[in-house]
């Protein structure tokens, strides 16, 4: 457990049954998700370079998915 509070320490800070921890978190992520996305396709537009920031890219995504599931398992009591 402690691992995982050090990789997404955002996540732990929604408190279960708190609708206002959850949604504030939830915007945290979604703006994330958001911001890199755009300048990634951006950035992705150099030929060669481009497939490194769309690795980088689908790296981001990935973390952020998985920070919002880590909120919503904790929303409802499910890690302790």
């Amino acid at each position: 457990m402690e691992f995982l509070k050090t990789l997404w320490p955002t996540p732990f800070k929604v408190k279960e049954k708190d609708v206002k921890s959850l949604i504030i978190q939830l915007i945290i992520f979604i703006v994330l998700i958001a911001i890199f996305s755009v300048l990634i396709g951006v950035l992705s537009l150099v030929p060669i370079v481009g497939i490194v920031f769309w690795i980088v890219g689908s790296l981001i995504d990935l973390y952020s998915i998985v920070g919002i599931v880590l909120c919503v398992v904790n929303f409802f009591g499910v890690l302790k």
